[in-house]
């Protein structure tokens, strides 16, 4: 059973959500405060529980306030592939708003808090300000963009390349949302994770991650991580920011 509360949005849970979309696409003011003021249900999730499910057909959208989801996709064997990795300002089912039926599943890789929000009121919002609208829009093409170079990565990266790749973006994204000081960083996904997102097996990331230590481009301390070599890292990686769509260049702080 997920926990629930019913609330009022206050200014903190949502201002992660106005951070992220600020980082792809300019909100005013109005914007801002439209955000600001949508209803929230808060719900607290535990690790490893759904939030929706492949199949559902959702009434609302989760906005991630706390921890850390992921979307996946389970195969009839019972293996789990996952699409890509979710940070509190994200709302990664976003796309139920017009879809009808959810083609993949929502889970939390850690407990975590969520802020559902009905559909009525995404579409009241969006109805009355264009610029939110757009900033919805944009975000969904960000991510359809991340699954192509998720894609790509998979089809033609080998498994260090790949693994250097997620790290890479893991950071960015994390640094742009405030969530990585300095070179490092707490991502809370064990190497079954790692290896689900990455099409690998857990002893092949295991040996991977050996090397990128061992090469001097990352330093791991159980859950935490530490980018030693930006500078290599990404060209191993072949790593270009470009796919997440930055309003502003970005320039990693690695004092």
């Amino acid at each position: 059973m997920l926990a629930m509360t019913l609330c009022n949005t206050w200014k903190g849970d949502v201002e992660s959500l106005v951070r992220a979309l600020s980082l792809i696409d300019d909100l005013g003011p109005d914007e801002r405060l439209g955000l600001r003021g949508l209803p929230l249900r808060l719900a607290h999730i535990e690790a490893g529980q759904d939030i929706v499910r492949q199949g559902e057909d959702p009434v609302e959208s989760c906005l991630l306030i706390d921890g850390f989801v992921c979307r996946y996709k389970t195969l009839s064997r019972g293996q789990r592939q996952i699409l890509s990795f979710h940070f509190p300002g994200e709302i990664p089912d976003l796309q139920s708003l017009r879809l009808k039926l959810m083609d993949h599943s929502l889970g939390a890789l850690v407990a975590s808090r969520v802020a559902f929000i009905a559909h009525e009121a995404i579409d009241a919002l969006v109805r009355q300000s264009p610029g939110v609208q757009r900033a919805l829009w944009k975000a969904t093409l960000v991510d359809a963009s991340i699954f192509r170079e998720w894609l790509a990565g998979v089809g033609r990266r080998s498994a260090y390349e790949r693994t250097a790749h997620l790290f890479c973006e893991m950071f960015v994204r994390m640094k742009l949302l405030g969530l990585a000081p300095a070179k490092s960083f707490h991502l809370p996904i064990t190497q079954h994770d790692i290896a689900d997102a990455l099409g690998l097996s857990a002893v092949h990331v295991n040996r991977t991650l050996q090397d990128l230590r061992r090469d001097g481009l990352i330093a791991t301390r159980g859950r935490y991580f530490s980018v030693e070599d930006w500078t290599r890292l990404r060209a191993v990686a072949d790593f270009d920011p470009l796919y997440l769509h930055l309003r502003t260049p970005f320039c990693p702080d690695l004092a």
